[in-house]
């Protein structure tokens, strides 16, 4: 009616009216009544845009490699980004007339590729591969401090490269390289336990027969020792041996001594005695009268 429309903004876009070609209104989330024939709504969105990515990079060594990850930002200064950029949009339908808020998004990214770039031919492959925190850490510093992310009022949130990847063949290759070294590790550990196993075996045969050893020199020494054990035994019955037959017939010479002095008639008769007194253990005796003759008629000893 009468060509007056109501626009109402979204709290989370920068509104810049333009009457004419005159700014008559900004701020966030406005809302307003317009004329639709003289009027230009332009709408900044200021909440954050999150913008996937990926690009092939070549590190030091000329290798390919696919850098995935993803970038969010936001626009902090809005009038900044309508000064260089035309986001003028259609009220009826709210959507921008142009493609430049897409474009702001593809220049953020070339700024992150090309700060990328400088970081990834910098690496080797398998560097590139094993470092992508601090890669994404360093390109995140760096765009942080972007002048031409500045100049579009742009705020850069964050930087997240979620892999960098070689190609297939590469891929299959360092696999193939890592495999062989895994397997290289297994064998290595598997000698190491025979060549432990071997050194503690020798430890064990060694203290075998420095076992053996000790025995057979204690039996040595014990042999020994009782080979003169049995020396002194035999010395000391020897001398025992000795001590009693000197004994014996020192006893024997007195006690014939002390016969000698005694007549043979007498010695006879007590023997005959003692005979009779113990008739009971003699099997058998047989004195002839010859032999009886001979006792009895002996001739006298010297003293008598």
């Amino acid at each position: 009616m009468l060509g007056i429309s109501y626009y109402k903004g979204q709290p989370s876009d920068y509104i810049i009216k333009y009457v004419g070609s005159r700014k008559s209104q900004a701020g966030q989330g406005l809302s307003f009544f317009y004329l639709r024939f003289n009027t230009q709504i332009v709408a900044v969105p200021t909440q954050s845009i999150d913008c996937p990515f990926v690009f092939s990079e070549i590190s030091s060594d000329y290798q390919v490699v696919s850098v995935q990850g993803q970038l969010t930002y936001r626009i902090a200064d809005p009038e900044k980004t309508a000064n260089l950029l035309n986001l003028s949009i259609d009220a009826t339908t709210g959507k921008h007339t142009t493609e430049d808020l897409r474009i702001l998004g593809q220049r953020v990214v070339n700024a992150l590729q090309i700060t990328t770039h400088q970081e990834v031919e910098k690496r080797k492959l398998e560097e590139c591969i094993r470092d992508v925190q601090g890669i994404s850490a360093t390109v995140s510093e760096r765009l942080a401090n972007d002048p031409t992310l500045e100049s579009f009022g742009i705020e850069l949130l964050g930087v997240f490269i979620l892999a960098v990847t070689p190609t297939p063949e590469m891929s299959k290759a360092l696999e193939a390289e890592f495999r062989e070294q895994l397997l290289r590790r297994a064998d290595e550990a598997i000698m190491a336990r025979r060549a432990s196993a071997v050194d503690d075996e020798r430890k064990i045969r060694e203290k075998e027969l420095e076992s053996d050893s000790a025995l057979e020199k204690g039996r040595a020494e014990l042999i020994a020792l009782q080979g003169q054990n049995m020396l002194r035994e035999a010395e000391n019955r020897g001398k025992v041996i000795e001590i009693e037959s000197a004994a014996k017939a020192e006893a024997l010479k007195q006690e014939l001594a002390a016969l000698g002095e005694i007549d043979a008639k007498l010695l006879l008769a007590e023997s005959l005695r003692v005979l009779g007194t113990n008739a009971e253990k003699i099997g058998q005796l047989n004195i002839t009268s010859e032999i009886l003759a001979g006792l009895l008629n002996a001739p006298p000893r010297d003293g008598a």
